[in-house]
């Protein structure tokens, strides 16, 4: 990294001698700096900056590396002792090297770290706006799994309208090619699932998780199904039956206020759909999930699983700490294989399974587009705070599903009817 230029303040220095011996083994240096003095280090020659560092006060450096782990970091940022200026992506990239640096150094350099920067000002500064989350209970117990969801998902359904678009749909879109629109892969998702469940009209149709509903009122608009959408957050749940009232859609969709471990076994279900909601139950409450579902289901009846996993759980271990106090508090992410096993115990059949992790490196990329165009808006709604965790959040699991430490599969199961699945022998109509 290049000399700093017009450094006014000797603080500035020490601080540039310390961030140098922290990145010593990153390559390339594709970053500027910024101090809160106005002086620049520049990057390494031949290289642009992809984005600048903004250092906001003399003490920042102590802020984000002490004590020595990603959560530092991910607070400093969050309460403005330093910020980002460009590509959230690539300053991951940097994040990925910070948090694999402590086990790579001996004990002395380590020792010699922590002391420059715990020398450095200890400035304290107000961490307003948005908290970690702070639950109680019994680890999933269904209050404390309301207030996990509660947490993130009745932050404010304007906000999400803001980043999701109209149509309020949360997880991964299909996209046909990386240049297609948002809201085209969304409809072309919601509508893939559908015809991956065969949906025909005046069957049952169970929408484990809805959201805020699009799933459900699609198929039944578009499939003529009789489905039911069901959801622990208040806030999706008002803005679900008032989109299904104003779509004139009462008499076909019908949107719960419950925990799933809740509906009603009396009449089953033709089809049950979950979309990215699993990472939310919790390792031990996979075999509960199955189960319920098994019971819901009449014998033929097929369940559909578009699920995040992480076969390795060392991986990106700072992400994981900071999606736990700041993002989906409780959440756990297993692999395909944990998912396999337990369905295979419940007695579900496997028909179709589709790896589409690139498509949610495409998805977050429009969210994270739409966070920061608009900063203004989602500030006046919530804070700061709140917007810098989204933005981190989306950066960083884009970051995540680039590099495989993600996936996403679509999984079709059938509870057999007998030896019968009762599958056709082809595919094709998938995909018309």
């Amino acid at each position: 990294m290049a000399t700093v230029l017009t450094a006014a303040d000797p603080q500035t220095q020490v601080s540039l001698t310390v961030l140098n011996e922290l990145v010593r083994g990153y390559a390339p240096r594709d970053f500027a700096v910024r101090f809160w003095d106005g002086s620049v280090a520049d990057p390494e020659p031949g290289q642009s900056a992809l984005f600048t560092l903004v250092l906001n006060h003399p003490g920042a450096l102590r802020k984000m590396f002490f004590p020595p782990q990603v959560l530092s970091l991910c607070q400093a940022y969050l309460y403005d002792d330093f910020n980002i200026e460009g590509d959230m992506v690539a300053f991951g990239r940097l994040c990925d090297y910070l948090d694999k640096l402590k086990p790579t150094l001996s004990i002395l350099k380590q020792l010699s770290l922590g002391w420059q920067l715990w020398n450095l000002p200890n400035v304290e500064r107000p961490r307003s706006g948005r908290q970690n989350a702070q639950l109680s209970g019994e680890v999933h117990s269904r209050q404390r799994d309301q207030q996990a969801i509660s947490y993130h998902y009745d932050l404010s359904n304007e906000f999400f309208e803001l980043i999701l678009g109209p149509r309020m749909v949360y997880t991964s879109g299909i996209f046909a090619d990386t240049n297609e629109d948002l809201d085209a892969a969304q409809q072309r998702k919601l509508d893939l699932l559908c015809r991956k469940l065969r949906l025909k009209a005046g069957e049952r149709f169970l929408d484990i998780g809805c959201g805020w509903g699009g799933l459900v009122m699609h198929a039944a608009k578009n499939y003529g199904v009789h489905a039911v959408g069901v959801t622990i957050s208040s806030k999706q749940a008002e803005w679900a039956r008032a989109k299904v009232r104003a779509a004139g859609l009462e008499e076909h969709c019908k949107i719960e206020l419950v925990d799933y471990r809740d509906v009603d076994e009396s009449k089953p279900f033709d089809k049950i759909v979950t979309v990215e909601v699993a990472e939310h139950f919790g390792a031990a409450q996979f075999p509960v999930f199955f189960q319920k579902c098994w019971r819901l289901l009449r014998p033929g009846g097929s369940l559909l699983i578009q699920q995040i996993t992480q076969a390795d759980r060392s991986r990106m271990t700072g992400a994981l700490e900071f999606n736990q106090h700041y993002i989906f508090p409780d959440g756990e992410l297993v692999s395909m294989g944990f998912t396999q096993d337990v369905a295979d115990k419940a007695g579900f059949e496997v028909r179709d399974m589709e790896g589409i992790r690139e498509h949610y490196c495409l998805t977050l990329q429009h969210w994270l587009r739409n966070v920061e165009a608009r900063h203004d808006d989602l500030v006046r709604l919530t804070d700061e705070a709140t917007y810098r965790i989204f933005r981190l959040h989306y950066s960083g699991a884009c970051r995540g599903f680039m590099n495989n430490v993600y996936s996403l599969y679509q999984t079709l199961y059938v509870k057999p009817d007998g030896v019968k699945s009762g599958y056709p022998l082809k595919r094709e109509d998938w995909y018309v």
